[in-house]
């Protein structure tokens, strides 16, 4: 078994998937640090300060200032804010991504298409072929 978990490490599937998996949290970090720090301020600004994250509706049908004082007592409750909190981050994520995806696209110069190779020795004999055919059977 060591033998086997020894192989499948020395092929390399591990090593090629673990960089992408480590570049992937890097640039997460970067996302997530845009959007909290840069995005979700002028959000918070347009909304007049509502903090989504503070939303919710205790389940015991007892008052609390936050959502944190209801969990220190122990009270249950229904954090919608959270769900609307992911939601607009999930949208300016996915909204940065596909800006900086498009970017890079246009960045990428794309080689031209080569022109298709002219028919071969074989396709211009098998043509002319043909077209002899062609002509016995017209006649």
């Amino acid at each position: 078994m060591f033998k086997e978990f020894k192989d499948f490490i020395a092929k390399g599937n591990v090593l090629d998937l673990a960089v992408p998996v480590v570049m992937g949290g890097a640039f997460g970090a970067i996302i997530n640090s845009l959007v909290n720090d840069m995005i979700m301020p002028i959000v918070s600004l347009a909304t007049k300060g509502i903090s989504f994250t503070n939303l919710f509706v205790p389940l015991d049908g007892k008052t609390y200032a936050t959502i944190e004082a209801a969990k220190e007592a122990g009270g249950a409750v229904l954090a919608y804010g959270s769900l609307i909190q992911a939601l607009i981050n999930f949208i300016i994520i996915a909204f940065v991504l596909f800006i900086i995806v498009s970017q890079a696209k246009k960045l990428k110069k794309e080689a031209p298409a080569a022109p298709p190779a002219g028919p071969t020795a074989e396709e211009k004999l098998l043509g002319e072929i043909r077209d002899l055919l062609k002509k016995q059977s017209a006649r």
